[in-house]
């Protein structure tokens, strides 16, 4: 489902919608087994309330509300442990701010508790059986894109479609498994009608030849079945755009895309109420590092390098600096490895915690960089990168960002086959990026830095 043009899970959001309600009902339930709901009833509601939004924020960003991945019980019980021992943590200090918030303090602790079981019991009991909104899906095709989008499928831990079976199209190569594939000859809207089929997936990338059975289709589409393409599904519910096996077409008359003065503004200003709010909290950080740095390997603890930003223009970036000061002495562009010996003790741990990006919170001011956008690459990979990989020069059309969709999706890129994947993530970004895909991808960060993801 789709809210405010982002795609969200539809089990998820109703999951969150629990989970939210449960919170502030483990509030309320503390504050009367503390025998305090007599007096405080009057007041209980606003702090929980709070504790209720703090704890669903802290879920998520401990990415305990993605769906597109399965989580092991072991790690599910320790993320949702930290996330509610640190939401509690803001939650006493935001009492401090509420209406009776000071007078509730004391009961915090049995509301983490009670919600800690909630979400336990709803996670593993509730949530993992229930089949309510598993949509049933069929497939059209029986090649590769098919069992790739049911390969895919399959990763996902809540909402994932029950595919009911795959409907071969003539003169294409078969690589499901036959148990699989529907029997041929039954006309498609009987099938779907048969099986109670919700939605049809076109799984196809060559079309041409009338391979797919469009009057059929639209015979479902009359009837309620809702017809997606793989390109769509891929992008609903992964988050990215598959460079593999979209086509120009879609992306030409696909939705998205926004660009008006309106989202020109509300960007601006975002990035520099954001970047100046993080400059002061940052700064003590950038004090120490660049002591740190100066004391190690010496001056500058900054450097400077091109990059290339909105548009294909050239824009000059700053970061602490992370490695040797004779890392490209011989003038040769390389992309950061694993363990590269170029980069420092003092910048490996900064590059993991990302406080290296800090002072390109100045390009944000400066209004070069935003605080979201795609990764602004060096001159001298995208010349190839663009040569090799088809829509690459799509990212320019926005404003690179100190952090971004891919840098939260992906693991750190090193190669053609990286960038690649990480320009999936980027082309999604930039066909549907809006104010809270935005605040979603800062909310990530907070995810990727206290883990330290996705770093050299």
């Amino acid at each position: 489902m789709a809210v405010l043009r982002q795609y969200f899970s539809a089990a998820a959001v109703v999951q969150l919608l629990i989970e939210a309600g449960w919170f502030v009902a483990a509030m309320v339930l503390a504050v009367g087994l503390q025998r305090h709901g007599r007096g405080y009833s009057d007041i209980v509601l606003a702090p929980a309330l709070v504790f209720a939004a703090l704890i669903v924020a802290t879920n998520g960003a401990a990415g305990l509300y993605r769906g597109d991945r399965k989580t092991p019980i072991g790690r599910f019980l320790w993320r949702t442990l930290g996330a509610l021992a640190i939401g509690t943590g803001f939650a006493y200090g935001a009492f401090f701010l509420v209406p009776g918030g000071r007078n509730l303090q004391d009961v915090l602790l049995d509301a983490s508790v009670l919600a800690f079981a909630g979400v336990v019991l709803l996670r593993l009991g509730i949530f993992a059986r229930s089949e309510s909104l598993t949509p049933r899906v069929l497939v059209i095709g029986a090649g590769d894109e098919a069992m790739d989008l049911a390969t895919a499928l399959e990763e996902f831990r809540h909402g994932k479609p029950d595919i009911v079976g795959f409907y071969r199209v003539p003169g294409r190569d078969t690589v499901v498994p036959a148990a699989r594939i529907l029997s041929p000859g039954e006309p498609l809207a009987v099938v779907a009608r048969r099986l109670r089929v919700a939605e049809i997936i076109v799984a196809v990338r060559d079309q041409r030849g009338g391979v797919v059975p469009m009057d059929e289709l639209l015979e479902c589409r009359l009837a309620g079945v809702r017809v997606r393409t793989a390109e769509s599904i891929y992008e609903a519910m992964r988050g990215r755009v598959p460079v593999e096996t979209v086509k120009g077409s879609w992306l030409v008359y696909g939705e998205g895309f926004r660009q008006n003065w309106w989202r020109n503004l509300e960007k601006r200003v975002v990035d520099v109420v954001g970047s100046l709010a993080l400059l002061v909290v940052a700064l003590p950080i950038m004090v120490v590092t660049a002591i740190a740095i100066a004391l190690e390997s010496g001056f500058p603890v900054l450097y400077r390098q091109q990059r290339v930003g909105r548009g294909g223009k050239a824009v000059v970036i700053w970061k602490f600096r992370s490695m040797r000061q004779d890392a490209e002495a011989d003038g040769n562009a390389r992309w950061a490895q694993p363990g590269d010996p170029r980069i420092t003790r003092v910048g490996r741990f900064i590059r993991k915690v990302r406080i290296d990006e800090l002072p390109q919170l100045f390009n944000v001011l400066k209004g070069d960089l935003s605080l979201v956008g795609p990764r602004p690459e060096r001159p001298e990979f995208v010349a190839g990168l663009a040569k090799e990989i088809p829509f690459y020069n799509a990212r320019h059309s926005v404003k690179p960002g100190v952090t971004g969709w891919a840098q939260v999706r992906y693991a750190y890129g090193a190669s053609t086959f990286d960038a690649r994947k990480k320009l999936e993530y980027d082309l999604y970004y930039v066909k549907n990026h809006s104010l809270l895909l935005d605040i979603l991808i800062l909310v990530e960060t907070i995810r990727v830095v206290l883990r330290g993801e996705g770093a050299h």
